[in-house]
C-alpha cells in the first residue's frame, strides 16, 4: 500500500456481519515528527484545530469495500488563514480516494458506469466523479503539438432531431495519432467556431489538412478560418447521397408499379440491399436477379447504373482526368430524367473543387479514420444508454477516444 510523508497507518479493522466481512477500515494518524502542510499553497503551516473523523473509499481489498478513516487537521497559514491541510491521498471534499478514482475510471472504459459501480460496491455517482476528474486531469495536461490534419463531422445522440440532439466533433486523423481532440452540443457555425478556438490559433495555423462533409456552416467556417489548408469533402459522404439517391428512384417505381400491376412490382421486390451493395460484391440469386433487372428498362436499373459508374471516379490519379470524369458523370445524371440522381449531380458540381482535392491530397488523408471514430462514438452512446445529461456523454467520450495522458497511479489493474 502507498505510503504518505507526514502520516502513519494506526490500526486496520474489519467491520463484519454474521461472519461476512463488509467493510474494512484503515486508521490514518498524522506523523508526530512532521507538521501539516496549506491545503492551496502546500507550505508548511503550524496546526490550528482538528475536524471529526472522514472516510475516504479506497481501491477494494479481496472485493472487500475499504476506507481511509482520519480526522483531519485544520493549520493556520501565514497566507491564506486557517485552512484544512493537504490530504494527499484526495482532493478537496470528494469522498473517494485519488487511487480508487483511477480505478473506477480504468475499469468504465471496459464496463457501463453502472456495472462499474455495482461490480466496486460503490455509487454511479462516485464512477461519474472519478471519470470527470480523470478527464479534466488529462484536457489540463494533454499536449497538442504535430497536429497537421483534422477531422469535422456532426454526431446524433439522444432522442429526436433537435438541435441539441447533435454534436459537432473534431477529430485528429494524422496517421501517427487518431484521437478525439473536442466535442460541442449542436452543428452550427458558432459551435465549430467554439472548437477550432479551444484547439488555439498554433494548431489552426499548423494544419495541412481539413476533412468534413457538404454541411455548408461546416464549410464556411473552415474556408474562414482554416482557408490555408486543403479542405478534404468526405468520400464516404458522396457514395451516401448516391445511395440515397438510388433508393429513393427505386422506392418511387415500386410504388407506382404496384399501382399498376403488381407482377411487374415483383422485379423490385426484396432488392434494396443489393442495389446499394457494391456490384461486384453481388452473387448467387440476388446476382441473378439484379442482371435481370440491369436488363429491363426501369428507372432503378438507370440509377444503379449511373452510382456504379462513379465508383470509377475514385480511381484516378489525375486531378485534370478526375476533373473531366466528373464532368462527363454529372452531364449523363442531369439527362437522366431521374430527379434524385439530378439532385446529387448538382450538389457534385456545386462543391467540384473541393471534391477534387481528394486528388490532391494524394491520399495522404483518408476519411475512413472520421467513419471508424464515429463508429466508436456509437458504440460509446450505446453502452452509455440512460444518461440524461450532455456533460456526462461528453466525459464518456473524451474519457474512451481522447487519448488522455493519465495521472500517476500506485493501482495498475
Amino acid at each position: 500500500m502507498q505510503r504518505f510523508v507526514g502520516f502513519v497507518y494506526r490500526q486496520v479493522r474489519m467491520q463484519s456481519s454474521e461472519g461476512k466481512p463488509e467493510s474494512i477500515e484503515i486508521m490514518v494518524e498524522p506523523h508526530a515528527g512532521i507538521g501539516g502542510r496549506c491545503s492551496r499553497c502546500l507550505g508548511p503551516a503550524p496546526g490550528y484545530d482538528r475536524l471529526p473523523q472522514r472516510r475516504w473509499l479506497f481501491v477494494p481489498l479481496w472485493g472487500i469495500p475499504t476506507y481511509f478513516c482520519y480526522a483531519p487537521r485544520r493549520v493556520q497559514c501565514a497566507e491564506h488563514g486557517v485552512v484544512v491541510e493537504h490530504i494527499p491521498w484526495s482532493d478537496g471534499k470528494r469522498p473517494v480516494t485519488y487511487a480508487m478514482m483511477g480505478f473506477l475510471a480504468r475499469w468504465a472504459r471496459r464496463l457501463s458506469w453502472r456495472e462499474t459501480a455495482q461490480a466496486f460496491h460503490t455509487s454511479w455517482e462516485a464512477v461519474y466523479r472519478s471519470v470527470e476528474w480523470f478527464v479534466e486531469w488529462g484536457l489540463a495536461h494533454r499536449e497538442l503539438r504535430d497536429v497537421t490534419a483534422i477531422g469535422v463531422d456532426e454526431i446524433h445522440w439522444g432522442h429526436g432531431l433537435r438541435a441539441d440532439n447533435f454534436l459537432t466533433v473534431i477529430y485528429q486523423i494524422d496517421a501517427s495519432c487518431r484521437r478525439l481532440l473536442w466535442v460541442g452540443k449542436r452543428r452550427s457555425q458558432a459551435t465549430l467556431r467554439r472548437g477550432l478556438k479551444a484547439l488555439g490559433p498554433e494548431v489552426v495555423k499548423g494544419l495541412r489538412f481539413v476533412c468534413s462533409d457538404m454541411w455548408k456552416p461546416y464549410l464556411k467556417v473552415i474556408a474562414a478560418q482554416a482557408g490555408h489548408a486543403l479542405h478534404v469533402l468526405d468520400r464516404f459522404h458522396i457514395t451516401s447521397h448516391l445511395n440515397q439517391a438510388v433508393d429513393q428512384v427505386r422506392r418511387t417505381e415500386s410504388t407506382r408499379l404496384r399501382a399498376k400491376n403488381k407482377q411487374a412490382a415483383q422485379r423490385l421486390k426484396h432488392m434494396r440491399w443489393p442495389l446499394l451493395r457494391r456490384g461486384s460484391r453481388v452473387r448467387g440469386r440476388a446476382r441473378q436477379k439484379l442482371n435481370a433487372l440491369l436488363g429491363s428498362k426501369l428507372a432503378t436499373a438507370r440509377a444503379w447504373e449511373l452510382k456504379e459508374t462513379f465508383s470509377h471516379f475514385w480511381k484516378y490519379k489525375s486531378v485534370l482526368w478526375a476533373g473531366a470524369f466528373l464532368d462527363y458523370w454529372c452531364f449523363r445524371a442531369l439527362r437522366s430524367r431521374l430527379e434524385p440522381m439530378q439532385k446529387v449531380a448538382r450538389m457534385l458540381q456545386a462543391h467540384e473543387p473541393l471534391i477534387l482535392n481528394w486528388f490532391r491530397a494524394k491520399g495522404e488523408i483518408s476519411n475512413g479514420a472520421v467513419e471508424g471514430l464515429n463508429n466508436k462514438i456509437r458504440v460509446v452512446t450505446r453502452r452509455s444508454y440512460g444518461f440524461r445529461t450532455y456533460k456526462a456523454m461528453e466525459m464518456a467520450l473524451y474519457h474512451n477516444l481522447g487519448r488522455l495522458p493519465e495521472p500517476e497511479s500506485t493501482h495498475r489493474f
